[in-house]
């Protein structure tokens, strides 16, 4: 029986390694106290319990059957035929029964029968019986085997692609599954904001009714006040919605009950790529398992090729026979028999044959172009986001320097509107301007760690065909 996922491939990874402890966190809400949640130990959640795993990792079983399915069968075949034949105009009646047992060697194409006939006689005294042995052994089309063995490794290299795609749909759900995290996560940092950005907005309110009530701030102050203070409360709503849409993906994702309480745990920026683009690209294209299913389908259009121009060929079988007639069932007073001979098969002009051969030279250099496609294309998309990785990090960077900037315009306005420098609209906007750049920092943490999974799913860092064989093994 599978059993599910227990380990979590992207430990190797260095996906978890901190750059940094990131400057827009905030702490975990005081009115609860749920269970932490890290990125690792919700996949193991995951992993441990999501059915889809084990769905994508089920594929693996099928394929070790398939060569038994595609190549020819060596199996010991038995044939037994028994007939009883009526003379009607002779009045007399005859049984015939014969036996065979035959054995195909599929890598050499050798046949090898042996055959057992007898045919008692009910009106004389005479019965015969035989018993032969024949060996037949292509020599032009599949000669010794040859194309036998040609679909035995096109059959494996489609095995070898077959598991690499189910690493690849491993690591796409994977990828999915850390996306989820992530989009919690955001979601959870900003009701943190907006939550610190309402309670803030309330105290406003308050303060400016002590001023009303000294005759100091004016209705329309009041009112301003709570309009915004009301425009939080929409933007807070509006957060804990989509927080509890986020969540729920994760509790499914872990099947954990509905009532369960947990908040996201993940320490940021994600280590992202750190040579240069040049021998981060030449690593990949080595390593990867990206090129080296490109290189398995070129290696079996090449044999697909080869093997089709073998059907073009004769069918044409060496016979060797050696057979005992004689009499009764234990074939007594026996003669021997060596025949020797062979038999040809040729279909004129052959154009099934034929144009399946030519077919497979066009596939082969379909595929040739769709390799060099492949190369240039996935050059261009990991450039590009090696690009996009290094313009988040500088808009974080500089998403962090705004927050200062705005905190400290935050301070100077408040002071100046207490002295009557400033209007209070001004200070509506110094508000408002801080909330901005927090919102805008999370959004940027969280868009460069996406783009950072993004890159080593692209670049096959995420999961490994060893740690799928690993998983098997448990």
């Amino acid at each position: 029986m599978l059993k599910r996922c227990q380990w979590i491939p992207i430990l190797s990874l260095g996906i978890l390694l901190l750059l940094g402890t990131s400057q827009g966190r905030s702490q975990t809400r005081d009115t609860v106290s749920p269970q932490k949640l890290s990125l690792q130990q919700f996949l193991t959640k995951a992993t441990q319990e999501d059915t889809e795993f084990e769905r994508i990792l089920i594929e693996e079983l099928a394929l070790k059957y398939q060569k038994a399915l595609r190549l020819p069968a060596r199996d010991l075949v038995l044939s037994v035929k028994g007939q009883y034949a009526f003379y009607l105009n002779q009045g007399r009646e005859e049984p015939d029964v014969s036996m065979g047992l035959s054995k195909l060697f599929p890598h050499t194409g050798t046949e090898i029968s042996v055959d057992y006939s007898a045919s008692p006689r009910f009106t004389n005294t005479d019965s015969s019986s035989s018993v032969g042995l024949t060996l037949s052994q292509p020599i032009a089309e599949n000669a010794f085997g040859r194309s036998t063995r040609l679909l035995d490794k096109i059959v494996g290299l489609e095995v070898e692609v077959a598991r690499h795609q189910i690493v690849e749909a491993y690591e796409d759900y994977m990828a999915t599954l850390i996306e989820a995290y992530l989009v919690w996560d955001e979601a959870y940092e900003n009701v943190e904001i907006g939550e610190s950005s309402y309670r803030e907005n309330l105290k406003l309110l308050d303060n400016i009714k002590e001023r009303q009530g000294s005759s100091i701030a004016k209705e329309i102050d009041v009112n301003k006040i709570t309009l915004q203070v009301m425009a939080k409360r929409e933007k807070l709503l509006e957060l804990q919605n989509t927080y509890r849409r986020a969540e729920n993906v994760i509790l499914t994702a872990m099947r954990a009950p509905d009532d369960a309480e947990y908040v996201p745990n993940l320490p940021d920026p994600f280590a992202g790529p750190e040579n240069d683009f040049i021998q981060d690209y030449t690593e990949f294209r080595n390593q990867s398992r990206t090129y080296q299913v490109l290189d398995l389908l070129e290696q079996k259009s090449g044999l697909e090729v080869a093997r089709e121009a073998d059907d073009l060929l004769p069918s044409i079988n060496l016979l060797l026979s050696y057979e005992l007639q004689g009499e009764e069932f234990q074939v007594v007073r026996e003669d021997s028999v060596l025949f020797a001979g062979f038999s040809v098969e040729w279909p004129f002009p052959d154009q099934v044959d034929g144009a399946e051969h030519e077919l497979s030279k066009i596939e082969r250099r379909r595929t040739e172009l769709d390799v060099e496609n492949t190369h240039f294309r996935l050059y261009t998309q990991i450039r590009n986001l090696r690009l996009e990785i290094d313009r988040e990090r500088e808009l974080a960077a500089i998403a962090n320097e705004k927050i200062a900037l705005s905190r400290s315009v935050l301070e100077d306005e408040s002071e100046n509107y207490t002295y009557g420098k400033v209007t209070l609209n001004d200070y509506i906007q110094a508000v408002n301007g801080l909330d901005t750049n927090r919102f805008n920092l999370v959004l940027h943490q969280v868009r460069l760690q996406e783009l950072i999974l993004e890159w080593q799913r692209l670049t096959d860092r995420l999961v490994s065909p060893e740690q799928i064989q690993e998983k098997h093994s448990q």
